[in-house]
């Protein structure tokens, strides 16, 4: 997730940088753009059941969390699911 916007990600859960890397990558739709190498592990999902999803990230973006973006992120956390925050300068984890 960044900041208003959200992905369904599959793949391994990314570290820090990746997964900064990540929503760079996929925040500006670029006509012809490759995917750099070191994010081939990653793809965007179009369709996942919530029962499937076993990470999330949160990184930081220009705009607030949506209201349907928290309640998913409020039941992932109920099933157990840690909420990484991915800030530029910080790494916390947990969801409020």
């Amino acid at each position: 997730m960044v900041g208003d916007n959200h992905f369904i990600v599959r793949g391994p859960l990314p570290d820090r940088d990746t997964a900064l890397a990540l929503a760079r990558h996929w925040s500006l739709i670029q006509i012809g753009q490759v995917t750099p190498i070191d994010l081939l592990r990653w793809s965007i999902s179009t369709r996942e059941f919530r029962e499937n999803l076993e990470w999330a990230v949160a990184v930081p973006g220009d705009g607030e969390i949506t209201p349907a973006v928290a309640q998913l992120l409020a039941e992932l956390s109920a099933r157990g699911i840690i909420i990484h925050h991915y800030g530029i300068g910080e790494f916390s984890e947990g969801f409020s």
